[in-house]
């Protein structure tokens, strides 16, 4: 097949899965995929690694997430908050401002149960105050004091320290890219899991894959 066809069949395709992408992003996606077809062999390859991509990328991603949690032990020492869901709490509420507390709660994709444990412990800590909401009285608003305002800012520095630790051999396009790639995962489960609490997993993914 002539190169300059090949090429524009790769965009096609391309366009077609990410219609909202620009011809940069499929510059970097194409120029990944290139590199991708000789990885370098995993140091488990053959011993736990899943039979399929999903279940590949699923335990990529697993202890990706796993190893960053034992760094993030290390990143959060002196900063008065023990605990990254906690900081992703209270950046929460400052950032929708002075939310309602199941807004901030299911803003961190946090279990009510959980979250409000999470907002006790922050109080106590003098980080957060509530306040009856003017506008249904049977709620709370909370607000980050200036005492949780110190707080943050550390913790925002450690946090971006911790994220250059872990990706600091990843080039920017390549940070990008995979952006890119993944965004849509969390948008789209991110919109969905309250309304699949109580659901049977079967049913789940009925209504997801079909």
């Amino acid at each position: 097949m002539n190169k300059a066809v090949e090429l524009i069949n790769e965009w096609g395709a391309f366009d077609e899965r990410h219609p909202e992408s620009s011809i940069g992003e499929f510059c970097r996606y194409y120029l990944a995929q290139q590199r991708e077809k000789k990885p370098a062999p995993h140091p488990d390859a053959g011993r736990f690694m899943p039979a399929s991509a999903d279940g590949m990328l699923m335990r990529l991603l697993g202890r990706i997430f796993k190893l960053h949690s034992i760094y993030t032990v290390a990143a959060m020492e002196g900063t008065g908050i023990n605990m990254v869901e906690e900081f992703t709490l209270l950046n929460t509420i400052q950032q929708l401002g002075e939310p309602r507390k199941t807004e901030a709660i299911y803003g961190t994709l946090q279990e009510l149960s959980t979250g409000t444990d999470m907002l006790n412990r922050l109080k106590k800590l003098g980080y957060i105050s509530e306040y009856n909401d003017k506008e249904d009285k049977r709620s709370k608003r909370l607000k980050v004091t200036a005492r949780g305002e110190k707080a943050l800012v550390l913790c925002r520095k450690r946090i971006g320290q911790l994220a250059g630790l872990m990706f600091h051999d990843l080039s920017d396009d390549d940070k990008r890219l995979c952006f890119q790639l993944l965004k849509g995962v969390e948008i789209k489960f991110a919109a969905a899991w309250q309304g699949h609490k109580g659901k049977k997993f079967e049913d789940i993914y009925k209504e997801v894959v079909g």
